[in-house]
């Protein structure tokens, strides 16, 4: 049985937008970039490695998809291959490779899901 992971990005007083800085909030950039923090960098990838899939919501997909797809090296050959699950009720064909769109009742859907897989199903960069 597949068991929900959530990671996510928060400071000490609760700002979870715009870690990396490139969204352009007025309190974004905290984290910094991937790329430019090697122990950062290590995390994600340990993390991405470990999980038999992604599941997010349709904002996130589009945050993600609109990234990792033109990216090379490790974590993004890693994020790029894994399975993608996505819920949203208004995504009909996602692009990003190995994206499957789950639709309807969310709950017996992702039940549904963590009966099929049995590693970790990783919830990213979501706070609700």
């Amino acid at each position: 049985m597949g068991k929900i992971v959530v990671s996510d990005n928060v400071s000490l007083d609760g700002v979870v937008q715009d870690p990396a800085g490139d969204e352009g909030f007025r309190v974004g950039g905290w984290v910094g970039l991937i790329k430019d923090r090697p122990e950062l960098n290590k995390l994600t990838l340990d993390e991405a490695l470990g999980s038999e899939a992604q599941l997010m919501g349709r904002r996130t997909y589009d945050w993600f998809a609109a990234r990792w797809p033109s990216r090379r090296g490790e974590l993004a050959d890693r994020l790029n291959s894994m399975p993608k699950y996505v819920v949203s009720s208004t995504l009909e064909n996602p692009d990003w490779n190995n994206s499957t769109v789950l639709k309807g009742d969310v709950i017996h859907e992702v039940s549904k899901l963590k009966q099929e897989l049995d590693g970790e199903i990783v919830v990213p960069a979501s706070f609700q």
